[in-house]
């Protein structure tokens, strides 16, 4: 495995994470008057994806 490509494919999933996150969190806020319930659970996953950045970033390290 070619150490270098794997190392930017996860800075590449990284990045594409924060985006869907940051759409996550958007949409949490523009419904958390009218759909709290739909908000909250998007609040949820947007935390998950966090967690799952977080995973990916140490798995950069140790490479």
């Amino acid at each position: 495995m070619d150490r270098n490509k794997l190392k930017s494919m996860i800075a590449h999933w990284i990045e594409h994470s924060k985006e869907h996150t940051a759409k996550y969190y958007e949409w949490a806020e523009k419904l958390s008057k009218d759909l709290p319930e739909v908000s909250e659970l998007l609040i949820k996953a947007a935390k998950y994806f966090e967690e799952g950045e977080k995973y990916l970033e140490q798995a950069s390290k140790k490479i």
